[in-house]
């Protein structure tokens, strides 16, 4: 048990550096799509830029809305953050000391709460900004959630398998991407969805909702917002890598650097996608999900399931 313990503290400190740091991937990115620089005044190159981010953040003084709810409202973001840290329970290494049979199960249960975080935390600052990007972050999540659990049942279909450790070895010689490249590619537009990314960052429309569910938190409470949205993108990258990219296979050959830089090519394309498309209009982001990705994901599932029966 103990040992169970010490094994998630580490895998959670390592998850709150790896975000610090992508965060300074990001800027650096979006800088140069944008010719610019980006940070590379602190310390060498702007390495530490992170670290003095988080200082600046740890050490303002709390806002507190004369209006707002308090309990609901300091709850949100820790709320938030203790869900994104979950779902790393689910990393499949050989290294780990608990082992999900039903991972895919848990990931699904654990990603359907994610939208109460931003409920209470825009519902609870009583400012009409908050409620508006809550409210609109509640219907994307829960629309894209019904096409990313029919597109989950193509992986478990083809390996029979609820364990995403299973998925990723059943990928040994030829990864899902070649067998579903729409099907992952409807995936991952999804988790750009799911995560509240651009070109669908619709909760925090600056051009129309000032910041979003999140404009009245400063400090530790925007810190802990900010956590938990970079932590989903990270499991998000490693969920794609394990389920169409063959987790820690690469043609017949395992290897978990490959793994990582997987992970790293897809947490990057979160970046390219939001450095080269504007915002979406809210009504054409439904209108994909519903009219869009939901009847293409049962297309291809009645295909996938008719192939399945037919050979077997």
């Amino acid at each position: 048990m103990y040992l169970s313990l010490l094994s998630s503290l580490v895998a959670y400190i390592c998850v709150l550096l790896a975000v610090a740091f992508f965060t300074l991937l990001e800027r650096k990115g979006l800088s140069y799509i944008q010719i610019r620089k980006g940070p590379n005044k602190v310390g060498i190159a702007g390495l530490p830029q992170p670290l003095a981010d988080a200082a600046k953040l740890l050490t303002k003084e709390i806002a507190k809305p004369v209006m707002a709810n308090y309990s609901p409202y300091f709850i949100a973001p820790i709320f938030s953050l203790i869900l994104a840290l979950l779902l790393w329970q689910l990393y499949p290494s050989l290294y780990s000391t608990s082992y999900f049979k039903w991972g895919i199960l848990f990931f699904l249960c654990v990603s359907g709460l994610n939208v109460y975080g931003t409920l209470l935390a825009g519902w609870s600052s009583n400012s009409k900004y908050a409620l508006l990007g809550s409210l609109r972050a509640i219907a994307q999540t829960i629309s894209y959630e019904v096409s990313m659990a029919l597109v989950l049942l193509f992986p478990l279909f083809l390996v029979g398998s609820f364990s995403f450790f299973e998925v990723g070895e059943s990928q040994e010689s030829i990864w899902l991407s070649f067998l579903m490249l729409p099907v992952s590619f409807i995936w991952f537009v999804t988790c750009v969805a799911e995560t509240n990314r651009a070109p669908f960052d619709f909760a925090e429309g600056e051009s129309e909702l000032v910041s979003g569910f999140n404009i009245e938190y400063g400090s530790a409470g925007f810190a802990l917002i900010f956590l938990a949205e970079y932590a989903n993108i990270l499991v998000m990258s490693l969920f794609s890598s394990i389920l169409f990219f063959g987790g820690s296979y690469m043609f017949f050959f395992e290897s978990d650097i490959m793994f990582m830089l997987k992970i790293l090519f897809f947490a990057f394309l979160f970046i390219w996608v939001r450095g080269s498309y504007p915002r979406f209009r809210y009504d054409l982001l439904m209108t994909l999900t519903w009219k869009g990705f939901l009847p293409a994901a049962l297309s291809f599932l009645l295909l996938i399931f008719s192939l399945i029966y037919f050979v077997y």
